[in-house]
């Protein structure tokens, strides 16, 4: 069996961040080696914004925002998506830095998330 895609649906979500640095590590191992996609399933938009190329944002079951991660988050278009990120907690933490590149990791070409409303 050689699967393509690992769906990581809340994988980090309610661990402290020292055991999420180690799963996230762990998920970028095995995608690495097994060269597959993987579609990372989260409500935490800090580690979207650090580990994935690719964005889609969610609503009420309906993908209301979809493009790269610098675009959704340097440059969101859709209202929700605005008032998604003005509601984060810790909403002055600059989440358009982290998705440019300048302090995430190298480039994580397969690397997916969604946001579930």
């Amino acid at each position: 069996m050689e699967p393509e895609l690992l769906i990581a649906d809340e994988a980090v979500s309610a661990l402290d961040v020292s055991v999420q640095k180690q799963v996230l590590k762990l998920l970028d191992e095995i995608r690495q080696r097994l060269n597959l996609a993987v579609l990372f399933i989260t409500h935490d938009l800090r580690v979207a914004a650090q580990i994935c190329d690719y964005v889609a944002v969610m609503s009420k079951g309906r993908v209301v925002e979809y493009g790269s991660a610098e675009q959704v988050f340097g440059s969101p278009r859709d209202e929700y998506t605005k008032a998604l990120f003005a509601a984060a907690p810790g909403r002055n933490w600059e989440f358009g830095k982290f998705a440019t590149g300048v302090t995430r990791p190298a480039k994580r070409s397969r690397l997916r998330s969604t946001r579930k409303a």
